[in-house]
């Protein structure tokens, strides 16, 4: 039996994380991991320095939205080792979602106030997370450790 969820019109789809609690993605970026690779071969270093990248990248785009990596997950198809250790693969699609659900602190008027959360993720194709579909950090995300309440009307 398949459930369908109802996503709101200004959002692209909505998730229903393990905690129960409902989050819209607003926004998304996909990005080849490896389309700007640099001379060499995809390795530890070489990926820590991407995800460091793209990080820095979000928390400059979204000042004030806290940023949350869900740990990707990492290959190592061969026993080929050069000068930076063995090959180590990551998915070929970096994604960084914006989310954004009702506010944390009951205080906060929930017309006014909204919780938001930027995430960086990585998968195989370039798709929208969905259901059942989405990478399984991004339904175990601990949205009230990690997401931060912002006024949304000035």
């Amino acid at each position: 039996m398949q459930h369908h969820l109802k996503v709101p019109a200004m959002a692209l789809a909505r998730l229903v994380l393990a905690s129960g609690r409902s989050v819209d993605l607003a926004d998304l970026r996909f990005s080849s991991t490896y389309g700007d690779l640099p001379a060499g071969y995809p390795c530890k270093p070489v990926n820590d320095l991407r995800i460091r990248g793209l990080l820095h990248a979000a928390e400059r785009d979204r000042p004030g939205t806290p940023v949350h990596l869900v740990p990707p997950p990492r290959e190592y198809p061969d026993q080929y080792a050069g000068g930076l250790g063995p090959v180590e693969v990551l998915p070929a699609v970096a994604c960084l979602g914006l989310f954004h659900s009702t506010a944390l602190d009951p205080v906060h008027d929930p017309v006014l106030y909204r919780s938001r959360l930027a995430v960086l993720w990585f998968q195989s194709t370039p798709r929208l997370p969905y259901g059942c579909e989405a990478e399984p950090g991004l339904r175990d995300l601990d949205w009230a450790g990690l997401a931060r309440d912002a006024r949304v009307l000035a």
